[in-house]
């Protein structure tokens, strides 16, 4: 049988050119499919709030999830280190600092703390169950709920490298931060592909906030101080200035977040009211939850019940811990403690965050006074807005 020969240029040249048309076909029917994205496999939630709203307590109810590493405001070092500039100067390095640990990179640290470090050094790092047990620390199972004068008795001279490594080995990577005033900061975060970004936007009744703040008036003072660009002096804000930028924090992030919201914010904000919270824990958490593809185990069930059902509103030197309290007598403990002129001045200068998260106003010291009178407006389901809903002002 006779055997044609085709010379080699031409084979080469033939498969190139098929080579070339396949590839032509493929790009030009994968333009018509749905480009499907890989996302990071760490789930990253940022639990956005503001200070005395209850943030440390909805912080500790994703810290002691197994699943989860949590770092408590890990930008204080940020602002620790630069006190002299403003908040709105800050943002960037905040931001960046908040990156970095979602990537799990503690060498962002570096900037802040450049001595040899333990994981002590980190601020607040025995509210991290994550910081307490294997393979950060090995006093605790991850399964375990753990204290904080436990953990710092028992881990506190471990290396700071153990917090790196531990980040590593979670599959939700949980900061809580109350140092951004404007959702569109995020926006970089929102739409880096190495993030898998949610945010919790957690609010609280503005009177109930002042109530709150009046208990620790001397800790804050540095940080009050930032928020109104004061170039490094502390400040007590008997005036409610920096109540008013809060306030006004709370309505910007809220309002970006819900009146045409870009689209990169779908299904990746979720803003909660501390008063539903304590209302009903178990529903809200589990809202949370699923919001953060987490659920809840009966050990953490019991733990919720029990931290919420305690005795009274807490006492003065517990305002940074959490302890058992009875949880609904904090969110209403202003509405006793705080005097009628004080709440009309807070109103003044929180008056569209009131209407807008949901609280009514009050008009005299007997409707404040008058618990049976509920200042928390119903929320409509599935929605963002109490729009329908009239508050008297």
């Amino acid at each position: 049988m006779a055997r044609i020969r085709i010379p080699s240029t031409i084979v080469v040249i033939f498969v190139t050119i098929q080579t070339g048309f396949l590839l032509f076909m493929y790009a030009r029917y994968s333009s018509f499919m749905p480009q499907s994205e890989e996302k990071p496999s760490q789930v990253h939630i940022l639990i956005l709030s503001s200070w005395r709203s209850g943030s440390s307590f909805v912080g500790q109810l994703f810290s002691q999830h197994p699943r989860v590493f949590y770092l408590m405001e890990p930008a204080w070092h940020v602002w620790v280190t630069m006190y002299q500039n403003s908040a709105q100067v800050l943002h960037m390095a905040v931001r960046d600092l908040v990156r970095s640990v979602f990537l799990c990179d503690m060498s962002v640290f570096d900037a802040y703390m450049p001595w040899k470090r333990n994981l002590s050094d980190l601020f607040q790092w025995a509210a991290s169950r994550a910081l307490c047990s294997a393979p950060a620390c090995d006093s605790f199972q991850r399964t375990d709920i753990t204290s904080e004068l436990a953990c710092k008795t028992l881990c506190g001279r471990y290396p700071f490298s153990k917090v790196e490594e531990a980040c590593k080995t979670y599959s939700h990577v949980v900061i809580k931060e109350v140092r951004f005033f404007d959702l569109k900061v995020l926006y970089p975060l929102l739409t880096d592909p190495s993030l898998n970004l949610k945010i919790i936007h957690l609010v609280r009744d503005p009177r109930a906030v002042v109530k709150s703040r009046e208990q620790s008036v001397k800790a804050l003072a540095r940080d009050n101080g930032i928020v109104l660009s004061t170039n490094g002096t502390k400040v007590e804000d008997s005036k409610y200035k920096v109540m008013q930028e809060v306030c006004r924090s709370h309505v910007q992030i809220y309002e970006t977040a819900t009146l045409k919201p870009p689209d990169f914010l779908k299904d990746r904000y979720l803003m909660v009211r501390f008063e539903d919270l304590v209302r009903d824990p178990l529903s809200e958490i589990s809202e949370m939850y699923k919001f953060a593809d987490l659920s809840l185990t009966p050990r953490l069930k019991s733990w919720i019940y029990n931290i919420t059902h305690g005795q009274g509103p807490g006492k003065k030197k517990e305002a940074f811990k959490i302890t058992s309290r009875d949880a609904v007598s904090v969110s209403q403990a202003w509405r006793n403690v705080l005097s009628f002129q004080k709440v009309k001045k807070i109103q003044e200068v929180c008056k569209g965050a009131i209407n807008i998260l949901g609280y009514q106003l009050v008009d005299s010291e007997k409707e404040q006074r008058d618990l049976t009178l509920d200042l928390v407006l119903p929320r409509r389901q599935n929605q963002f807005s109490w729009s329908s809903f009239n508050p008297k002002h």
